[in-house]
């Protein structure tokens, strides 16, 4: 059975490193080096509560992590596990940080990813979020999105 996202905790810490470093070892190749989520001290980000899990079974198949910025919610990393992609999780998530966003009292949410994960945009594009910009960042092609919340 599978549960709405929760806080995580010091005991997700190894499952939420293996979940993103699987999640996106695929574009490693893609984008010629680690993406970001990859070299995030994903720790430091459970301590400051920063990090939401989703469990199926008792065990974490996601990863959330949520950044509260001035004028915009920044989701900063959605991680699934290769298991359970496909299954709809990675939705699920996204809708989450919405509501997430807008009970804090931000009108928009906003993300970036690789140019190159082409897969990526196009899924946030069916979530409702609209390209911004495209900027070269820290040596990596980046597309930024935003989507406005009711």
């Amino acid at each position: 059975m599978q549960h709405a996202p929760r806080p995580a905790t010091r005991r997700d810490l190894q499952a939420v490193e293996e979940i993103v470093r699987a999640a996106y070892a695929p574009d490693v190749p893609r984008i010629g080096r680690e993406p970001g989520p990859m070299l995030d001290d994903q720790g430091a980000l459970i301590d400051e509560g920063r990090v939401h899990v989703v469990e199926r079974d008792g065990v974490v198949q996601g990863v959330l992590v949520l950044i509260p910025q001035d004028d915009a919610m920044l989701l900063d990393n959605v991680a699934v596990a290769p298991a359970a992609q496909g299954s709809g999780l990675g939705r699920r998530m996204l809708e989450f940080a919405g509501r997430t966003a807008g009970d804090a009292g931000y009108t928009s949410i906003r993300l970036y990813t690789n140019e190159a994960m082409t897969g990526n945009i196009g899924l946030y594009s069916r979530m409702g979020y609209r390209e911004t910009h495209r900027a070269g960042e820290r040596g990596l092609r980046r597309v930024h999105m935003a989507r406005r919340l009711a």
